[in-house]
């Protein structure tokens, strides 16, 4: 499940990085607003699959 939690984090930092450009570009404020909205979400969702790797280590 880590494997496709991080995939599907990367895609939705991908997808936040082209809409806030899409955003920037435009003048749409909130594009670029959701794009940010959306890198975040996916550096938490990176952040914790790195805490439960080091917690599954620390448990081997």
């Amino acid at each position: 499940m880590s494997t496709e939690n991080r995939i599907e984090a990367t895609a939705k930092n991908i997808e936040g990085k082209i809409q806030e450009a899409i955003g920037e570009l435009s003048g749409n404020p909130s594009d670029k607003a959701e794009g940010k909205a959306k890198q975040a979400e996916a550096q938490v969702i990176h952040t914790t699959e790195n805490i439960k790797d080091e917690l599954k280590k620390s448990l081997d």
